[in-house]
């Protein structure tokens, strides 16, 4: 008698803590971070006003070779920079000003744009998980007791079969 089939669970997360102590570093973390990004990838920014989030996408889209000046996409909600090269565009959303959750996202048709696409999304959280079971989520806090406003602590975590295997202590090099 064959044993039921059982089946298979997504994998624990994996994170990484990484302190950023300059604009400059949060940019350079956001280079290294798109060495590992292809496209299909979610990637969720949670942090306060100011904390850091689209600095990080500036630097992702260094990383990544995309065209345009990544800014912050507040008041078009999102935007897309097409690759320079043989990578995936990026499409840089801030949910900030949605209320509606997924419908709203649903909207933008950001499920349309993944699989082809790397999708960073600020305030993304309770907005996007839907769209993939694996997703990449990037919490970026001021650190408490800092001697400079500009210190950050950056917890990177992969949610997911697919960043399992990613070796996300690359970030901290």
């Amino acid at each position: 008698m064959e044993a039921p089939a059982v089946p298979p669970t997504p994998a624990d997360p994996v994170s990484v803590e990484i302190t950023v102590n300059s604009p400059e570093q949060m940019r350079e973390l956001g280079r290294r971070l798109a060495k590992l990004l292809r496209a299909g990838d979610l990637v969720m920014l949670s942090g306060e006003l100011g904390a850091g989030k689209t600095t990080l996408t500036r630097g992702l889209g260094e990383g990544m070779d995309v065209r345009g000046a990544v800014t912050s996409p507040t008041f078009v909600i999102a935007r897309v920079h097409p690759a320079l090269g043989d990578g995936p565009p990026l499409v840089h959303v801030d949910a900030y000003r949605l209320s509606g959750g997924l419908d709203e996202m649903e909207d933008l048709d950001l499920d349309v744009s993944l699989p082809d696409s790397v999708i960073v999304v600020e305030w993304g959280e309770g907005k996007v998980e839907e769209l993939t079971e694996e997703r990449l989520q990037v919490l970026i806090h001021r650190t408490v007791g800092s001697t400079t406003d500009e210190a950050r602590q950056v917890t990177v975590t992969g949610v997911g079969d697919r960043w399992a295997a990613v070796d996300l202590g690359v970030l901290t090099a």
